[in-house]
């Protein structure tokens, strides 16, 4: 089976789709990975072809907020459809249409919010499927609609008439029925465990093993995408008052705290021992011996800390995020820590997070959404079921 694969948005959507590319590898399978060229060198070590083709979307977004455009607050809409379907994805189909062309691909796997392999798939007449991501899994079909059928005349394809032609042939999803986060689920999902342990090589720095044991870990990040905007409209949106309130709040708990700042300058007093600044941590490693997450409400942190079985504070800005700490708090798996259109308040950081640390309830019902994730079935056979679909189709 030849499969083409199709990545855009953020680094963490190239990280979510690794297992998956990774195992279509290892069982025999030729792979194209399509990305945009940022991407490519997280599929360098995987066995699988590459090619740098694919629209920039922070770019596209970077270009929009310069016109005036500003993210929406609220669940996505509108502006969320013209960034994932915007101009850009005609620059994306020039460029994978030949080369998807001379791959010769059975099956197209694209990342829930590259919309470019759907259409490309559509001119070649194989099925496609999308991985689970962010935005992707809030993305409204029905506003979808209008936008991809203009891409689609363009291209000389037939407009579609049902909403739902996207995910025709099916979406794979990373969480369980009971607690997925996709508000326009398609008739066919097929749910697969995704690795705890993306990078294999990666590895808890010493320092960090050697932290004080006798209180609670907390760690806190804000994700792939924040970071890089820290100039968003009004910065009510941007990343560094978020930081320097979580930094702040946490600092009035009795605890250890790792706050990943993405590189971006955070206010700190060293004198507050108890918080530690980083670029960067592993994530997945640290998830597995700590007691709470605080972050952005992105799918793949709220993945991941439900598979480790960690509380959440969710501190949501735009996009998908404020459906998000919704759908959290809705499972009963941790708390919302302020509304997307305001900056968290350091006090309210801290009662949060505090009342979270104690609350036996959620802790138990964290657990419990941990079991029903390893009751899914391993990413290997997400791959059986896309070879089904590939066969099938001949």
């Amino acid at each position: 089976m030849r499969v083409l694969c199709t990545v855009t948005g953020s680094s963490s959507h190239a990280r979510a789709l690794l297992p998956l590319v990774s195992a279509l590898a290892a069982a025999g399978h030729a792979v194209l990975v399509a990305a945009p060229p940022q991407f490519v060198p997280g599929f360098a070590a995987r066995q699988v072809r590459t090619a740098g083709i694919m629209a920039d979307l922070h770019a596209h977004m970077a270009r929009r907020f310069r016109e005036g455009g500003s993210p929406e607050p609220g669940p996505p809409g509108a502006a969320a459809v013209e960034f994932f379907a915007g101009p850009h994805l005609a620059e994306s189909c020039a460029a994978l249409l030949p080369a998807a062309r001379d791959f010769g691909p059975d099956l197209l796997v694209r990342d829930g919010g590259e919309l470019a392999g759907c259409l490309v798939a559509e001119v070649l007449g194989i099925p496609h499927v999308a991985a689970p991501s962010g935005a992707a899994n809030h993305l409204d079909p029905v506003r979808l609609l209008p936008v991809l059928n203009g891409h689609r005349a363009r291209l000389g394809l037939p407009a579609a008439d049902d909403p739902q032609w996207i995910h025709r042939h099916g979406r794979l999803d990373c969480m369980p029925p009971a607690l997925s986060f996709m508000a326009h689920p398609a008739a066919t999902t097929f749910a697969y465990r995704q690795p705890a342990d993306v990078d294999p090589a990666e590895v808890l720095p010493g320092w960090m093993a050697g932290l004080p044991t006798d209180r609670p870990l907390v760690i806190a990040a804000v994700g792939t995408v924040l970071p890089m905007l820290p100039g968003l409209p009004g910065n009510a949106f941007g990343a560094v008052p978020v930081l320097n309130s979580v930094v702040a709040g946490l600092a009035q708990l009795d605890c250890v705290a790792l706050v990943a700042t993405g590189g971006l300058p955070v206010e700190h007093d060293p004198a507050l021992g108890g918080v530690h600044l980083v670029d960067r941590f592993p994530q997945p490693l640290l998830l597995r011996c700590a007691q709470l997450l605080v972050t952005h409400g992105g799918y793949n942190s709220i993945r991941e800390a439900v598979g480790a079985g960690v509380p959440m504070a969710v501190a949501p800005r735009f996009g998908d995020q404020p459906a998000n700490a919704d759908r959290v708090r809705q499972l009963g798996l941790g708390d919302s820590i302020a509304d997307p259109d305001a900056v968290p308040d350091p006090g309210r950081v801290a009662s949060v997070c505090g009342r979270l640390l104690g609350d036996a309830r959620i802790a138990e019902q964290v657990r419990g959404a941990q079991r029903q994730i390893l009751t899914l079935p391993p990413v290997e056979s997400a791959v059986a079921g896309l070879e089904r679909l590939a066969h099938g189709a001949h």
